[in-house]
């Protein structure tokens, strides 16, 4: 007969958290990622607070103006800033504050919709030639060369001057002069990649070459094309600016920053310096806002970045 085993005592419950410790938390959250990254740079913070306020201004804005931004009144023409209108009004009587925050809704909206729309087709194509090389890969450097081949604005230009000056067609007139950035971006992070040891893995694995180029390839072009992204959203902006101060642009009264530039460019001889100052301003910190993100996204959607 065998001798029994003495009996394991049970273990003592752990010792309660106390509420002033910290409690443990999933590692590699996203938003702790982007946390992260914000505080990782003082500029980026402030950056990230500029873009969130231009986009607040564009989604409330229209109801928190102190003035109608397409009112005229000819009685306060050409008045300076003051406290009934912050940034003057112009040679209709106009309160310009009004139309700078209005303004924002719409050239913040050309430049999401044209960037989006080069982003969305520039980065397959681009992916595809540098992945699968050949004939694909001809047809699609050359159709960017073709692009890249003429002075970008001038393109821009003759397609809203062929097309039409609407909102539809600046946005794809802007996202056409964008196009080539993305499938460049995009065809050498695939071409470099291809044959890396990771694809490979992936391909001996049963993973299609569909699945490889979306879900292996793709995250990893995505930092340098978030960089692209944000740099193309200040050129996106100018180029719809510059639209409109030339006349191809938005038509007026609509309030653009272009437009607000180009009606108080006449009045600067003549000393009402404040017309045209203000939208500039506006219109100068939108893209030096735009330039200061492109680190930030580049980490933020890094994989090697979320160790």
């Amino acid at each position: 007969m065998s001798a029994s085993l003495p009996a394991v005592p049970p273990a003592p419950p752990a010792p309660p958290i106390p509420p002033s410790a910290p409690r443990p938390t999933a590692r590699g959250g996203t938003w702790a990622h982007v946390r992260h990254v914000l505080a990782d740079n003082p500029v980026t913070i402030a950056a990230a607070a500029l873009f969130v306020g231009f986009v607040l201004l564009a989604l409330f804005g229209p109801w928190l103006v102190p003035h109608d931004p397409l009112a005229s009144n000819a009685s306060v023409a050409l008045q300076p800033p003051s406290a009934s209108h912050w940034f003057g009004t112009d040679a209709l009587g106009r309160d310009i504050f009004s139309r700078v925050v209005v303004a924002t809704r719409l050239d913040l909206g050309i430049a999401f919709a044209a960037v989006l729309l080069s982003f969305v087709i520039g980065m397959p194509l681009g992916l595809a030639a540098g992945f699968f090389g050949g004939w694909w890969d001809r047809i699609v450097s050359r159709l960017a060369d073709t692009i890249m081949a003429f002075p970008l604005f001038v393109l821009a230009m003759g397609i809203v001057a062929a097309l039409g000056n609407t909102v539809g067609n600046i946005v794809l007139a802007t996202a056409v002069i964008n196009l080539p950035f993305y499938i460049r971006v995009a065809r050498a992070e695939a071409n470099v990649r291809r044959n890396a040891g990771w694809v490979e893995a992936a391909r001996l694995s049963g993973n299609g070459e569909a699945r490889i180029l979306a879900l292996h390839l793709f995250p990893n072009a995505l930092p340098p094309a978030m960089v692209q992204v944000s740099l193309n959203m200040g050129w996106a902006i100018l180029n719809a600016a510059g639209l409109s101060f030339i006349g191809l642009g938005v038509r007026p009264p609509t309030p653009e920053w272009g437009i607000l530039v180009a009606e108080g460019a006449q009045f600067i001889v003549s000393g009402e310096w404040w017309v045209s100052l203000f939208p500039g301003l506006v219109l100068m910190l939108a893209v030096f806002t735009f330039n200061l993100l492109g680190d930030a996204l580049r980490d933020i959607f890094d994989p090697r970045r979320r160790t």
